[in-house]
């Protein structure tokens, strides 16, 4: 009989839990973070047991991973975020050499071998720009939708250009972008291309190599995803739900453990 196993990933701006049964996703769930990581946590999980129709003492471990892994008491194992996120996008995707992550905080490319093993890889977590806070950031600066600025970004024919990639700086560009009379679409389109190309600077550092996988919030942006693709000039592949790629890579990591236990 195949056993259950729940990933946690506790990241800064939202928490994902995936049950694991099997090759089969139970069931996942997506939760705002806030300024309460255990209780997210809790949250998380309860709503991922509860549409993978189980009941909690049926999982036999808990692994977490993301920023906020040392807070998770009930988790039995706990571990990065870079070796969570290709053991998700290996998992999903076997032949992914590379793994790109843009998350809410941090933006992080992964080098990987044929067996999905680590071999090298590049973080940018010391400044906003080429992560979902920029965007979040942008989108109130536009009085947008964040979940609308992939699809405003696609139907814009120019981008208008934007000097900085500080989000500070960036945010009052917006702002005199738009007291000068410049379509939002087109604005949209620039802030979407430069995360793209201050994420494809970081990734040129390492030795990217097809077929790479997409991970994390911002992969959800259709504007970004396609600038991407087209800096990178490679196969690009992106998971039906990118968001739960590191929860999914936890849920892995403990059946492989319990399975070497």
């Amino acid at each position: 009989m195949k056993k259950i196993y729940a990933g946690l990933d506790v990241g800064s701006l939202s928490t994902e839990a995936v049950i694991l049964h099997g090759d089969e996703i139970l069931g996942y769930s997506i939760v705002a973070t806030g300024v309460n990581t255990l209780k997210a946590a809790q949250e998380s999980i309860e709503k991922a047991i509860k549409e993978a129709g189980i009941d909690r003492g049926s999982i036999c471990l808990f692994v977490a991973t993301g920023y906020g892994r040392n807070r998770v008491p009930f988790a039995d194992k706990n571990i990065t975020e870079i070796t969570c996120h290709a053991k998700g996008a290996h998992f999903l995707f076997p032949k992914t050499r590379s793994v790109i992550d843009i998350g809410g905080q941090d933006s992080k490319a992964i080098t990987m071998d044929s067996s999905g093993r680590i071999t090298d890889f590049v973080m940018n977590d010391k400044c906003a720009a080429g992560t979902g806070r920029f965007l979040e950031v942008m989108a109130g600066a536009l009085e947008t939708r964040l979940e609308d600025m992939g699809r405003q970004a696609l139907k814009a024919k120019k981008a208008v250009a934007i000097s900085s990639m500080c989000t500070v700086f960036a945010e009052s560009e917006v702002v005199s972008l738009i007291a000068d009379g410049y379509r939002k679409g087109d604005i949209i389109r620039a802030i979407t291309e430069a995360i793209s190309q201050r994420v494809f600077q970081m990734a040129k550092r390492l030795r990217i190599e097809e077929q790479i996988t997409l991970s994390g919030g911002v992969a959800k942006n259709r504007g970004v995803v396609e600038a991407l693709k087209s800096c990178l000039k490679k196969k690009v592949n992106v998971p039906a739900e990118p968001q739960i790629i590191g929860a999914l890579g936890a849920a892995l990591y403990a059946r492989n453990v319990d399975k070497d236990s």
